[in-house]
């Protein structure tokens, strides 16, 4: 942000309500140029403000910088080597909640998982091991599909999905994901048609598992199966784990499925703008 002195800031943000379209498209440019750092000024001025045209301007550009904050930590994690998943739905979730931390998920993350470690044996079998997860989620801590809701933008917001307990396959596939890989479990997402998953794949043991259902255990043939009930032709894509980018970006294929039922067309175009970030 420019060396402007707080008055200076106050004095420019209140050259937004100018009659003159001129002026105060210079003003809205100005104030952009400035950087995140801006926004809690211009939420100051939200607040003191008394006009609902001036308030709405604010507003705007008070979402136009958070937007584009988040834009640039998107970019900024698809070039990381490891592209952390927990990071990735993060920066996706501050689209809905631009406030929230990532502190906060991880917190809330890493509770999850203690309430799984505390009932985990590293010795059981895999399918022993499984089942303990999908009693500590499903049961203890009452995970389940938000089949209700399922369109819902909300499903796609890891936060959200943690405060209710409630989501689509790909947020409970990850909060499964994210226990087992703190686990040492060699579990991994898979990009099936119309539902994700996840498998359990080592050297001697490659099996299945559903946490929109549950945790449901599964096995190649099943896959097999749901393909040939949808009329699609197997890949191996249907079958292999798949990355944490692949995660990231079916989390935004959703949301773009959820405003476009909402008929929300402003952030149907953002959400594109995301995913064309995430695809280069």
């Amino acid at each position: 942000m420019e060396d402007l002195t707080e008055k200076e800031l106050h004095a420019l943000i209140s050259l937004l309500d100018d009659e003159d379209p001129e002026v105060k498209s210079h003003v809205q440019d100005k104030i952009i140029s400035l950087g995140h750092n801006v926004i809690p000024i211009l939420e100051k001025k939200w607040e003191d403000s008394f006009n609902p045209e001036l308030q709405k301007e604010i507003e705007d550009l008070v979402h136009n910088l958070q937007f584009s904050q988040l834009k640039e930590r998107l970019y900024d994690w698809v070039n990381t080597p490891d592209q952390d998943l927990l990071t990735g739905l993060w920066i996706i979730n501050t689209y809905q909640y631009p406030d929230l931390e990532f502190d906060k998920l991880n917190t809330d993350m890493h509770q999850i998982y203690f309430d799984v470690w505390t009932a985990f044996k590293n010795n059981l079998l895999p399918h022993e091991q499984i089942r303990i997860i999908n009693s500590i989620l499903f049961n203890s801590l009452r995970f389940s599909a938000n089949t209700k809701n399922f369109h819902s933008p909300g499903n796609s917001m890891l936060s959200n999905v943690l405060d209710t307990k409630k989501g689509n396959p790909i947020s409970l596939c990850a909060i499964y994901l994210l226990v087992a890989k703190k686990l040492g479990l060699p579990i991994y997402g898979v990009n099936l048609p119309n539902l994700f998953v996840l498998t359990y794949k080592s050297a001697d043991v490659n099996f299945y598992i559903n946490a929109f259902n549950k945790g449901l255990v599964f096995n190649k043939q099943d896959i097999n199966n749901y393909l040939s009930h949808l009329k699609i032709e197997p890949r191996a894509v249907f079958f292999e784990p798949c990355s944490n980018r692949d995660i990231v970006v079916r989390t935004i294929r959703n949301l773009i499925v959820s405003f476009e039922k909402l008929g929300e067309t402003e952030k149907i175009n953002e959400i594109k703008e995301l995913l064309k970030i995430v695809n280069e």
